[in-house]
């Protein structure tokens, strides 16, 4: 969800009518990123049949998104550097200064990027220089709620047309599922389904949560488990029965022994449907 949020600062911004241009860190050798974001000049290296510009120029007054940034190796993120300070463009292969540009960064990277400067692998400076507006997206798993509206927008999606509907108990086991791939895990979940569903509308729960045997056990955990006030309820009803059986039925040692009066022990068996047993007074 970082490029549908960096896309939405980009559309509600003075800058919506120019580029928005992502530009995947992580999926470029050094070489190659430095010429996408900065472009080149002919004959600057074997390939280079012309000039290109970079993305930075190409999204001038406009957007660039920076995805997986934690990924660049320390060169780049020198180059970059230099060029949030002085907005100078300087181009693989060219001499001499390069093109003033104007436009906005916005990074984004799933790593502990304090844990990279402490580990020498990101620097401080650049950290500082790109922590202006921090926006933290948590995790699928911890946002309640959202899993059976992104199924259903999903649904709507990849259905090409057709009505499918999840099972109440599906809908439960995969809001206790982790989701560690987030709304991308999710979304190839909801394909996986449609594509196995054949002719029925019904999504299957086991096509919908992992096979992986290390999930099993937290989405079947809740196979079997009963609430807590009808556990706590059984739980009372049992020992009244085994106080009562302790002093041959008699009521009041009954509740002298729970540390309760008798009215409260009435109300107690009354509400537990318990009948029977004796009374000092029954026996006068």
């Amino acid at each position: 969800g970082k490029e549908i949020v960096a896309n939405l600062i980009h559309n509600l911004s003075p800058r919506a009518s120019n580029v928005f241009a992502p530009v995947n860190c992580a999926g470029l050798p050094e070489t190659l990123l430095e010429s996408e974001l900065f472009g080149h000049v002919k004959g600057s290296f074997t390939g280079a049949y012309r000039d290109k510009p970079g993305k930075l120029e190409s999204a001038h007054n406009g957007t660039v998104f920076l995805v997986e940034m934690g990924e660049m190796t320390l060169r780049m993120q020198g180059l970059l550097l230099r060029f949030l300070e002085t907005g100078e463009l300087q181009k693989v292969g060219a001499d001499g200064g390069g093109r003033i540009v104007n436009v906005r960064v916005i990074a984004a990277t799933n790593r502990n990027l304090r844990d990279m400067i402490a580990q020498g692998t990101f620097r401080e400076d650049l950290f500082y220089r790109i922590q202006v507006v921090p926006v933290l997206l948590p995790p699928l798993r911890a946002r309640t709620g959202d899993v059976p509206l992104l199924a259903a927008a999903l649904i709507e999606r990849h259905a090409q047309g057709r009505s499918y509907r999840i099972a109440r108990t599906a809908l439960a086991l995969m809001e206790r599922y982790s989701w560690p791939g987030n709304v991308r895990e999710l979304e190839n979940a909801i394909q996986r389904a449609i594509a196995l569903a054949g002719g029925q509308s019904e999504l299957a729960a086991e096509d919908l949560v992992p096979l992986d045997p290390r999930w099993r056990g937290a989405l079947e955990a809740g196979a079997g488990i009963e609430p807590l006030r009808a556990v706590l309820h059984e739980a009372e009803r049992a020992h009244l029965l085994r106080a009562l059986e302790s002093t041959g039925g008699h009521k009041s040692q009954t509740a002298q022994l729970l540390g309760i009066s008798r009215k409260v022990l009435w109300e107690k068996l009354r509400e537990h449907g318990i009948q029977g047993g004796e009374d000092e007074e029954e026996k006068a």
